[in-house]
């Protein structure tokens, strides 16, 4: 299992703390120190939907310009965004089994681990 993300980000901090409080160890693979891969992100995308992947609801998602936004409205565009600024990904990202799992909820983690 590889959890992907930025260490200082709330909701990151929150799927580590689950995990670990849960007995699971997980590798975590951070953004800002290790990148994103562009074939990585295209697989999450095919799996995930790219709109899903794309966090418009962040800061670094509101200090675009509005020519930035709009270039990110298809999944090419969407991917381009998230390659150069890793900070616009939902996250976290939790890779299990091969399946992708975006975001963080405490019941969806439950359900997924079978809680």
């Amino acid at each position: 299992m590889t959890l992907y993300g930025i260490p200082n980000c709330t909701t990151v901090k929150k799927a580590r703390a689950w995990l670990a409080e849960h007995g699971h160890e997980v590798a975590f693979h951070d953004f800002k120190k290790q990148g994103v891969d562009a074939a990585w992100l295209k697989q999450v995308a095919k799996q995930t939907g790219w709109q899903a992947l794309l966090n418009t609801r962040g800061t670094t998602w509101r200090k675009l310009s509005d020519d930035e936004k709009d270039a990110a409205g298809n999944e090419a565009g969407a991917i381009t965004l998230m390659l150069a600024q890793p900070s616009v990904i939902k996250r976290p990202v939790l890779e299990r089994d091969g399946r992708y799992h975006v975001g963080f909820a405490e019941t969806d983690y439950a359900a997924l681990f079978d809680l």
